[in-house]
């Protein structure tokens, strides 16, 4: 194991000049001092080496691992002196989801001009059902590309153009358009470049299926990391009267190729032609058939929450949501060393682990904070915000009432930054606040630094958007003290490409929680804040939750 941090001189240096700096952004020493106490590494190791440990078994939703860490982390709350956070003293909400194991062909026959193509299960596609029944049949369907499949009225942009789409299997570009900083938000993607976007928007249309082209710049992720998220079991809350496809697939770029080829196009130009909003759909003159069974179960699995109740008489109603998902991928395909189990090591009991520190951190101070503080950990995330959703539908407190969200997905193992990223820059009034802490830490906040891909709608923050919370969403910085320029954005892409959502996302021996430690009082720090602070956080005019945000206190204003 390495050292346990930094010396005792630099730490005690470096806590003087952070109260000192703290105290400009308006944070009591005696918070500044509690922080750090509550917030060590121990506070964070401990913890992500219990949850991301074999006997966990990846923690997939509904398995004994969940309900492990699901009651480890309702008793660390219990400990601290938290109270449940949901109805009839309830520290769990518990719901319904269901799983689906599809029994999809080894292979995927398309019907094109004279020539068939048969795409390879994991190799060109991967799939799953869009629909809870047991046996799902698509019959002759024909493919259209669609471009980027969107719909956005506010850009003036329509990729379907009122074609009759019913019944089609449609093949779709990932990411949203990208080339034109006026055009969308230029390479910062929004939810329209999103894979589950594209999905609803094909559902909307009355499709069949969808076929989503994979490259890795365009998913922000290799292909294996489709495979091991898509590949398994997957999970939905149960059905609704919303549309639905049958079939929601992806392919990889040569595998598209190789099949619109037997149709007579060619993929490159398809694409330069939806670069355009005057694009219309592109019959392929190709069809396809496809038959596959699904093993339906309907299991539980539930949020975990506690609160620590306000101390001001009028704001103790209102709270501040500490969330991060509990959830990861449970036992799946073996990687290269045989390993089956999808520990999440990073992803996330780190950021469990910084929401258990910050709890402490915010039971041990001198005086509670004004607003409440809710300490939330989310099921399902990695099956499409589950946990997160159904929380927003059914909330502990009034959304009109949530003062914020402070979400932790990821944690930082590198070392200490002179940056940090804050992935919701730009979107409310919560940026100044996030600023101020973060210069109290001698640190530069910045915008997202990867805003290709799409961040802010990946994680469970933005459940708490569309019920018009404004959240905080921090990821780490770039530039790492001690490494030249680029070595932060080599890590992290490194990272992505080799432990993303794979058995090697594991607590080792290389970790450095310097750089998580700092990140977690950025969070605490900022939370308190928000939890003093007079007035709640407001969404910049404009932005695309503000008319939810103002429902949402309508709705509590009587």
């Amino acid at each position: 194991m390495q050292g346990r941090g930094l010396t005792g001189a630099a730490v005690a240096a470096a806590a003087v000049l952070t109260m000192a700096a703290a105290q400009a952004a308006q944070i009591p020493a005696d918070v500044e001092r509690t922080a750090n106490a509550g917030i060590t590494r121990a506070t964070l190791e401990a913890p992500i080496r219990f949850l991301s440990s074999d006997l966990l078994e990846g923690r997939g939703p509904a398995t004994r691992g969940d309900q492990l860490a699901r009651l480890y982390l309702q008793t660390r709350l219990e400990g601290l002196g938290y109270e449940p956070a949901f109805a009839k003293g309830a520290w769990q909400q518990s719901f319904d989801i269901v799983g689906l194991k599809a029994r999809f062909p080894k292979s995927w026959s398309f019907q094109g001009k004279g020539a068939r193509v048969e795409l390879a299960w994991r190799n060109d596609y991967i799939a799953a059902s869009g629909v809870q029944e047991p046996s799902v049949a698509v019959q002759n369907a024909e493919l259209v590309f669609v471009g980027y499949g969107m719909q956005a009225p506010e850009f003036k942009w329509d990729d379907f153009k009122g074609m009759d789409l019913k019944g089609k299997v449609l093949v779709v570009m990932n990411n949203d358009p990208d080339w034109d900083p006026n055009l969308f938000a230029g390479k910062r993607r929004l939810y329209y470049g999103r894979w589950d976007y594209k999905y609803e928007s094909a559902a909307r249309q009355g499709a069949s299926g969808a076929i989503i082209i994979h490259t890795t710049p365009s998913a922000g992720y290799p292909w294996q990391v489709v495979q091991s998220s898509w590949g398994g079991e997957q999970f939905q809350l149960p059905a609704g009267s919303e549309p639905r496809l049958k079939v929601k697939a992806w392919a990889t770029e040569d595998a598209v190729k190789r099949l619109l080829k037997a149709g007579g196009f060619d993929l490159d130009k398809l694409v330069a032609a939806a670069h355009s909003r005057d694009f219309k759909p592109v019959p392929l003159g190709i069809t396809t058939s496809l038959t596959f069974g699904n093993e339906l179960s309907k299991v539980q699995t539930a949020n975990v929450g506690g609160v620590l109740p306000g101390s001001d008489p009028k704001l103790a109603a209102q709270v501040v949501v500490l969330s991060a998902h509990h959830d990861h991928f449970g036992i799946g395909d073996a990687d290269a060393t045989g390993d089956r189990i999808y520990h999440g090591a990073v992803d996330n009991a780190s950021g469990c682990a910084q929401v258990l520190a910050i709890a402490r951190a915010f039971a041990a101070l001198p005086q509670r904070p004004r607003r409440s503080i809710i300490a939330l950990f989310v099921a399902g995330e990695e099956r499409g915000l589950l946990g997160s959703q159904y929380y927003a539908e059914h909330p502990s407190v009034p959304a009109g009432r949530i003062a914020a969200n402070i979400n932790i997905d990821g944690g930082n193992m590198f070392g200490r930054t002179r940056d940090a990223t804050l992935i919701s820059m730009g979107k409310s009034s919560l940026d100044t606040l996030a600023e101020q802490v973060a210069k109290s830490q001698g640190r530069v906040l910045k915008p997202d630094q990867f805003p290709d891909r799409g961040y802010y709608y990946r994680s469970d923050q933005f459940s708490f958007a569309k019920i018009g919370v404004p959240a905080l969403y921090f990821a780490s910085g770039t530039d790492f003290v001690g490494r030249p320029a680029g070595w932060g954005r080599q890590q992290i892409e490194q990272w992505e490409m080799k432990k993303y959502h794979q058995p090697s996302d594991k607590l080792d021996g290389t970790w450095k929680f310097e750089g998580m430690l700092e990140d977690a009082k950025l969070d605490m720090l900022s939370a308190w804040l928000v939890a003093q602070a007079d007035a709640m956080p407001t969404w910049n005019p404009g932005d695309e939750f503000a008319a939810a945000r103002q429902r949402a206190l309508a709705a509590v204003a009587h």
